[in-house]
């Protein structure tokens, strides 16, 4: 997580087509006196049945979420609900040996999706990768994993990256290599809010996780006058038009993102007297945006986010 700060930072000290505008920081924590603190399952979309499946759920769940955008109908509502269905009628649909099997056609059965879902090949790559390392280091069980790092938040991000390419959430940004690991970090925070804090999602350094870099936060970011963006990236934005996966926009939008996040954290801690973390802050900005379909966002097709 060191190096998830640390890369961001400079980035954000570099950036040409984003900028992190701390006067924008000031007021908005002007206006907040505390966190407001989100239902992690505010909607009742996930599985939940406070054992070992549910951490199963979570790795299968967060090792799927990313790039929704080009099918307008497709969310992140029906990618979690249709996995919880798809367990509760079935219990082994996610044992090791039967991820390492499924198809496009099966996964969109699963989740009772009618047509090809954006980046399905991945989808079921990264399925077959997380079913073998799961049966190959774990016994097949995502909760042997957790049980593993600790009780440590960064180690189970580091664990989940070492162990699942598909989770190695780098970019190449001027010559620098910069960590993200949206979704090892999402994995971490889904279980810290699913279990409350407790059994599988106790970590004793939940501060340590960032937020989630993904398509919604930069744009509300945006939106509420904390982040910046030159003319020609706007106007890509608002023209729907695709942003390369690893460009220098693209890494800009998620790196100073972090970052101004993190100086948010850092001035809303000081100002409230208590220690805010950055993943009830995502959770916050996450609900915030969600709310807001119209938002716009960047595009672009990747499996990281």
């Amino acid at each position: 997580m060191d190096d998830v700060r640390a890369s961001s930072a400079w980035v954000a000290s570099r950036s040409s087509h984003v900028v992190v505008d701390s006067s924008g920081i000031e007021k908005v924590v002007q206006t907040i006196d505390s966190i407001p603190k989100v239902k992690w399952d505010f909607e009742g979309i996930h599985y939940f049945d406070n054992g070992p499946l549910t951490v199963q759920y979570l790795l299968v769940l967060d090792a799927l979420n990313f790039c929704f955008w080009p099918d307008a109908d497709l969310n992140y509502d029906n990618l979690a609900l249709g996995l919880k269905e798809a367990l509760q009628n079935d219990k082994s649909a996610f044992d090791a040996d039967r991820l390492q099997k499924y198809t496009g056609p099966q996964l969109r059965e699963l989740l009772k999706w009618p047509r090809p879902l954006p980046l399905e090949d991945e989808r079921v790559r990264l399925l077959h990768e997380v079913g073998y390392e799961l049966e190959r280091s774990f016994g097949g069980k995502a909760s042997n994993l957790v049980e593993s790092c600790g009780k440590s938040a960064v180690k189970l991000v580091a664990l989940v990256a070492c162990h699942f390419p598909g989770f190695r959430d780098h970019s190449l940004y001027k010559g620098r290599q910069v960590f993200l690991y949206k979704r090892a970090q999402i994995f971490v925070a889904d279980l810290w809010g699913a279990f409350q804090g407790q059994v599988y999602g106790e970590f004793n350094d939940i501060g340590s996780i960032t937020i989630m870099a993904d398509y919604i936060v930069p744009a509300v970011l945006r939106q509420i006058g904390v982040l910046k963006y030159s003319s020609i990236l706007a106007n890509k934005i608002e023209a729907d038009s695709e942003i390369g996966p690893g460009s220098e926009e693209e890494v800009e939008l998620r790196a100073c993102s972090i970052h101004a996040v993190e100086k948010m954290r850092e001035l809303i801690s000081v100002k409230s007297g208590n220690q805010v973390l950055s993943v009830e802050l995502d959770l916050w900005l996450w609900s915030f945006g969600i709310q807001f379909p119209s938002l716009k966002h960047h595009r672009t097709l990747s499996i990281y986010y």
